[in-house]
């Protein structure tokens, strides 16, 4: 027994190193150590399995339950990244927003418009749209450039390609600025769409095979390492925009990062997470992989009062689940 609870109890020293170093994403650029952020793909699982530990030691009344209790309240925050469970909001909302990834409407084009007509949302974001346009009911905008598209109720006042500077980059990297008069105050709109990983399920299966399967692991491990990389200039870029904005932001999109990742902390940081805010369960808005991804946010400024937060679950029309919030808004 004495064997057992010692490989235990390394186990565990071993899940809290992990941990800390996903908290070092707060500080470590990807392009510096980009192992950090590898680990934060793994934050669930590495979470499951150190909280399970320490209740093994509570129930043997060990006293290293005690120590391994105090590191872990370092993780409440990452945890409710993943899984919130917020109270709800009395006020009464006046503005709706949602955010989808169309995966190009390979779900089907009709079913896509026929659900965000129904949403009757005040703002759209859509990210990898279908090709012609959506024709959205009450709702006017386009797609600017590849990968995003953008509809309002209100008047658009103002837009710029916020990546058209950045040098070699792929072309599923894109964000436009969009600003809106929205009832008389102009707000900063981010949409949002990182440079995807091109990894798709085939990649990661793997066959037993020893020598293919760890060749796949390689090239796997060697495009998440990349992209972490490209995403830091990408989310720097992002970054002074929304310090340097004269108006409140919302920052939405796909940002093909998890939280607590360093393009997680550094987009949220002075930023309000609306999941966080108010969503309740979980948190996953991709569901193409069995492995929990959270990868579609909503951000809004400080003044800005999220109300309520969904992903909804109950419907298939991308591989990306939609985003839902509303907001209040100062008269």
């Amino acid at each position: 027994m004495k064997v057992f609870r010692l490989i235990l109890f390394i186990l565990h020293l071993g899940m809290l190193i992990l941990l800390l170093g996903v908290l070092m994403n707060s500080i470590v650029p990807p392009k510096v150590f980009p192992w950090f952020n590898l680990l934060s793909l793994g934050f669930p699982v590495l979470i499951s399995i150190y909280v399970l530990l320490t209740f093994f030691w509570i129930i043997s009344w060990k006293k290293r339950a005690f120590v391994f209790l105090l590191f872990g309240v370092l993780f409440f925050k990452p945890i409710i990244r993943w899984v919130s469970y917020s109270s709800k909001k009395d006020q009464e909302a006046n503005l709706k927003i949602v955010s989808l990834n169309a995966k190009g409407g390979k779900f089907g084009v009709d079913q896509i418009q026929d659900y965000l007509d129904r949403q009757n949302a005040d703002i759209v974001f859509l990210q990898e749209p279908s090709i012609p346009d959506f024709k959205l009911k009450n709702l006017s905008g386009k797609s600017n450039m590849p990968v995003l598209s953008f509809y309002s109720k209100y008047e658009v006042v103002n837009h710029k390609n916020l990546f058209e500077g950045l040098e070699n980059k792929d072309i599923t990297a894109q964000c436009e600025v969009i600003d809106l008069n929205i009832r008389g105050k102009i707000y900063r709109c981010i949409n949002v769409h990182l440079e995807s990983f091109g990894i798709v399920k085939d990649m990661v299966k793997l066959n037993g095979n020893k020598d293919e399967d760890e060749t796949k692991t390689k090239n796997v491990l060697r495009k998440l390492l990349n992209n972490f990389k490209n995403h830091q200039d990408q989310i720097d870029i992002i970054k002074k925009e929304i310090e340097d904005s004269p108006y409140p932001v919302f920052v939405v999109g796909d940002f093909n990062s998890v939280p607590n990742s360093y393009e997680y902390y550094k987009v949220s940081d002075h930023l309000k997470d609306a999941f966080v805010e108010v969503g309740r369960g979980s948190g996953t808005s991709f569901h193409d992989f069995k492995f929990p991804l959270r990868i579609d946010y909503i951000f809004t400024s400080e003044s800005i009062q999220p109300i309520s937060y969904k992903v909804d679950r109950d419907v298939r029309i991308s591989d990306h689940f939609p985003v839902i919030a509303t907001f209040k808004l100062a008269d």
